[in-house]
């Protein structure tokens, strides 16, 4: 996941971040560490905060395709 990236990036910390998801710091670093699963909730709040698709924070790849409707 490219969590680390995003908020080093933007010159945040995990405390901020953690706050935004209202989760403990160490939570927060457990999911940037892939120790822990991040929740659908957070990856959500993260795509929104950034302004990213949850392909990017998941780095999957870019020539996905998805289904039709």
């Amino acid at each position: 996941m490219r969590l680390r990236e995003l908020r080093e990036d933007r010159d945040l910390t995990q405390q901020q971040i953690a706050d935004i998801l209202n989760c403990k710091q160490n939570t927060y670093q457990q999911y940037e560490s892939e120790k822990r699963q991040l929740p659908l909730s957070a990856l959500k709040a993260l795509c929104l905060f950034y302004k990213v698709s949850a392909d990017y924070i998941l780095d999957l790849p870019k020539n996905l395709e998805y289904p039709e409707r």
